[in-house]
């Protein structure tokens, strides 16, 4: 018999998988339980208008990061900091610093999860980040970093 599935359920599948059961497991467990729906028409449609939107929605969440990853090559963010004895900064840019900074210059939004540094920028001059707005998306920003006299 085949059934949609309203869950997940253990070594069957996913919510919203369509799978191929024995009437018996069928009949005596999923369905009495609701982990799953008979696979009529009305039940394929719901599966494949599901499937549609999710497909137009990452989609649109490519595109978002696409013009956010053009968006940032074109900007840079500008800190002043203080500078310590050794003409380093007195402390550090951090990726919230980066973020709050791109929000309130550029109206950017941008999670300070998905700004990679590998460490805390601390050195004057210009710095390139790297940005992971998508899995398939990389944008890059340059970080301007002055001494405040």
């Amino acid at each position: 018999m085949k059934v949609v599935l309203t869950q997940d359920v253990k070594a069957q599948g996913k919510k919203g998988q369509l799978v191929e059961v024995s009437d018996g497991y069928a009949r005596n467990f999923l369905l009495p339980k609701g982990l799953a729906i008979i696979a009529d028409s009305k039940a394929m449609n719901e599966i494949k208008g599901r499937e549609e939107s999710e497909k137009h929605k990452k989609a649109v969440e490519l595109q978002n990061a696409k013009d956010t990853a053009a968006k940032l090559e074109t900007v840079s963010v500008k800190f002043t900091c203080k500078s310590g004895a050794d003409g380093r900064i007195y402390g550090s840019v951090t990726t919230k610093e980066i973020s709050e900074a791109l929000k309130a210059q550029h109206n950017i939004l941008v999670d300070k999860r998905k700004i990679q540094l590998p460490e805390s920028l601390k050195t004057f001059g210009t710095h390139q980040v790297d940005v992971k707005l998508h899995t398939e998306v990389l944008g890059k920003i340059n970080v301007v970093i002055a001494e405040e006299k």
